[in-house]
């Protein structure tokens, strides 16, 4: 009843945020991103990045001034997070006034009167970052998302996915490029993708070494599948069907347990700093704003989000879903993935 009440009312003001129905703004505070407004969509099966696309609004605007919108699929009816729905992804209208656009959605097909705006955002030329599940982000007349605008599609998975996962290697030749600084130790536990169509015009900045397990104390592996390593994280100039130019950074991490990792978060506030135009700080502040308890990476059916139970305004300023993992997930040491993880 009271959910309800809530979605019937539209808006609410919590902790300094406002709440919407089917969408999230966390007003930024004062810092470099002042003035600037990133909307970040998620709605994919497996990785959670509904729940880690709100800790990143958090961090962009309590610590770095963005405002931000963090947009959901949700359940048509009820109004709850549910991930598995395809073709609800409400809210895109926020891209109208945004200068920057995160994407973590894994086949998606909204309506094409809502995907208006994200057309007329890319032929705008405005810039775009994209993780992990972001090159294969939308099925129909927008799967050329990710070869086009990020710069590589779905191929396969690299590494034996949930036994092995990767460790960030830096490409010595762009070391100095901004979007890597601070960055020092990535470790990621999902595993790497195979990434095989970028051009000598991309830059890539990381490279994914497959290790031995899901620790993040395991080495990377001998043999052929690092040599040569799967580009991890790059830079890449865009051309939208609309004929927008733009630049995107995409990075083939992004599940929400990968983000636990302080350089992993790191590399993608420096490129929302980088793509918007700010001098990237020397190391960013990455401190969560709220403890984050990631949900291990996993398929789920349907019946899991209803019950589980959770909307828009569960992740306001000030509160923290805990961790929920998908049945027959597997064990993974989250005590050394970070002080406030579970």
């Amino acid at each position: 009843m009271k959910r309800n009440l809530l979605l019937a009312m539209g808006v609410l003001l919590f902790g300094g945020s406002q709440l919407f129905a089917e969408d999230l703004v966390y007003k930024g505070k004062e810092g470099p991103g002042k003035g600037k407004h990133v909307v970040l969509i998620s709605g994919d099966e497996e990785y959670r990045s509904e729940e880690a696309l709100p800790m990143l609004g958090k961090v962009l605007s309590q610590r770095h001034g963005f405002t931000c919108t963090v947009l959901f699929s949700t359940d048509p009816e009820k109004g709850y997070i549910d991930p598995n729905n395809q073709n609800h992804l409400p809210g895109l209208e926020a891209l109208k006034d945004a200068d920057l656009m995160i994407v973590a959605t894994r086949f998606r097909t909204p309506p094409e009167e809502d995907m208006k705006h994200f057309e007329a955002y890319l032929d705008a030329g405005k810039p775009v970052i994209g993780l992990r599940t972001a090159t294969h982000g939308f099925r129909g007349p927008w799967s050329y998302f990710g070869r086009q605008i990020l710069g590589e599609q779905w191929v396969a998975h690299h590494g034996a996915h949930k036994r092995q996962g990767c460790r960030g290697v830096i490409e010595e030749e762009n070391a100095d490029h901004p979007v890597l600084n601070g960055v020092k130790d990535v470790f990621a536990p999902s595993d790497v993708y195979a990434v095989t169509h970028l051009t000598d015009t991309d830059t890539i900045l990381l490279r994914g070494a497959v290790t031995e397990s899901l620790d993040p104390d395991s080495e990377p592996i001998d043999g052929p599948k690092n040599n040569p390593m799967m580009p991890l994280a790059w830079m890449h100039n865009y051309k939208s069907p609309g004929g927008g130019e733009g630049k995107s950074f995409c990075t083939t991490m992004g599940a929400a347990v990968d983000l636990v990792n302080e350089d992993a978060r790191r590399i993608v506030v420096n490129a929302v700093y980088n793509l918007t135009g700010l001098d990237v700080p020397k190391k960013a502040n990455v401190e969560f704003v709220d403890p984050f308890y990631p949900s291990f990476y996993g398929f789920t059916r349907k019946p899991f989000w209803k019950e589980r139970d959770i909307y828009p305004w569960d992740f306001a300023l000030g509160k923290s879903p805990k961790a929920v993992d998908p049945p027959g997930s597997p064990e993974w040491p989250y005590r050394k993935m970070g002080p406030k993880s579970k």
